[in-house]
């Protein structure tokens, strides 16, 4: 089990809820989204981590947004943190950015694409912050044991692992749900990122996605038992500056969420 402030994720607990935009695009947007998924999970009665990236260090195009400049980001995700009294998620990608977002945020995350980067994770577990490490689309969820192994190493057991889709031929991802079995068997709360996984990576200048998949595979993880559910939303997604193919609209979260809710009531039950 891992702690976030007094959010208890893995162990049989209810399912919590990662939620917020790709990335830091305004503060009107970060907190227009914060603050109505806060109303959404306190209805439902369901712990929430506010997430959004301060930068994108990996998109397809060089002409893609990459952030509102470090400074000016950061800022805004501890207003988030202060002001809606919520814990904070955002991606690091190399190790000086633990010390920019250290005092901003509860966890830090491992984007896929480095869940091998050795420096990075061990300077990540240093940090004594809770460390999410996405799934590489290019590993097999066994072999997470590795990454996790290496944060571990520092001291640090405050790990979650994450699912996002695996490398299908070009430009597709698929989700093999066996993999979030293998993951828990690993020792760490497993998340299910619905939102990444529908995404069809670097297709011509962008990454496409196929939104009308995201509640299908967040239930059907969530009837499999994972301990968080990682979702991009946004208020418009065709306007989104980031992942605009892929990210839930905000209004569909709570019908999706009160659905997801009654599953992880009935497994977890079940697993009593």
């Amino acid at each position: 089990m891992v702690e976030v402030r007094n959010i208890k994720i893995g162990d049989n607990n209810p399912l919590v809820l990662i939620a917020g935009p790709c990335v830091v695009e305004s503060e009107e947007i970060i907190f227009k989204t914060a603050e109505e998924i806060k109303k959404i999970t306190e209805r439902l009665n369901i712990h929430f981590i506010f997430k959004s990236s301060f930068k994108k260090a990996n998109r397809t195009s060089l002409k893609s947004f990459t952030g509102l400049g470090d400074e000016d980001a950061i800022k805004i995700l501890s207003q988030v943190r202060t002001n809606f009294n919520l814990p904070v998620l955002t991606d690091i990608h190399k190790e000086d950015d633990i010390k920019l977002v250290a005092d901003s945020v509860d966890v830090i995350q491992i984007p896929a694409f480095l869940c091998r980067q050795t420096d990075l994770l061990l300077a990540a577990g240093k940090s004594g912050l809770v460390v999410n490490i996405k799934k590489g689309q290019f590993l097999a969820p066994e072999d997470m044991r590795h990454a996790a192994e290496k944060v571990a190493s520092t001291g640090n057991n405050k790990i979650l692992l994450t699912e996002r889709g695996t490398t299908f031929g070009y430009h597709n991802l698929v989700v093999d749900m066996r993999s979030l079995v293998i993951m828990k068997e690993i020792g760490y709360p497993v998340v299910m990122d619905a939102t990444h996984s529908v995404q069809l990576p670097s297709k011509e200048n962008i990454s496409g996605g196929e939104p009308r998949f995201i509640k299908p595979l967040a239930k059907a993880a969530t009837a499999v038992g994972i301990d968080a559910l990682f979702l991009e939303v946004h208020p418009n997604p065709k306007e989104a500056l980031s992942d605009a193919a892929s990210q839930l609209p905000l209004i569909e979260l709570e019908p999706l969420i009160s659905e997801i809710k009654a599953i992880d009531s009935l497994i977890k039950s079940s697993n009593k």
